[in-house]
């Protein structure tokens, strides 16, 4: 890659707020009450898992998993490495899983099945970002905020090499030729 990368906004600070919001408002009524237990996937998810919890008003219990399919490729390896497990029992427990984006889905597949080993009252995933086109497993996704096309994106948990996390919208990045 060279040249200076260029940046394009995907989502601004406040399409951001109204897909949270409008995540938030379907899982609440989906459960009608009932406590959750949010498993965030580390790193990137932390961002939208923080502002969606806010925006449940519910009984909600939190916990992480982190996993590595990256290292510090842009590009997933394909093997998928459990880096932290969740600290709790979820037996008999309505668990869903929060990630910030999904793409190929092997992350989320392995995750998935790991946790429905330990038989939770129901399972299922909220994502922010789909990548639906690159998925090559399926995966049970419940709750899509937006589907998106193949692009790198940093932003709002997104990272690059670690870096822009903390920004407050969505970004591509590419590189001129």
């Amino acid at each position: 890659m060279n040249g200076t990368p260029k940046f394009s906004k995907v989502l601004s600070e406040g399409d951001i707020k109204i897909m949270v919001r409008d995540l938030a408002d379907r899982i609440r009524k989906d459960y009608d009450g009932a406590p959750i237990l949010l498993i965030g996937v580390l790193k990137g998810a932390f961002v939208f898992m923080t502002d969606l919890m806010r925006e449940l008003r519910m009984d909600v219990e939190i916990d992480f998993v982190r996993l590595s399919s990256y290292g510090k490729n842009r590009h997933s390896s394909g093997t998928v490495t459990l880096l932290k497990d969740i600290s709790r029992d979820i037996r008999g427990k309505h668990v869903l899983i929060v990630e910030e984006i999904i793409d190929s889905g092997r992350s989320l597949k392995f995750l998935y099945e790991r946790l429905i080993q330990s038989e939770p009252a129901s399972l299922e995933i909220v994502t922010l970002l789909d990548k639906a086109q690159k998925r090559v497993v399926h995966v049970p996704v419940k709750y899509v905020g937006r589907k998106v096309d193949d692009q790198f994106l940093i932003g709002y948990g997104l990272d690059l090499e670690e870096r822009e996390r903390n920004l407050r919208e969505v970004l591509t990045l590419s590189y001129p030729n």
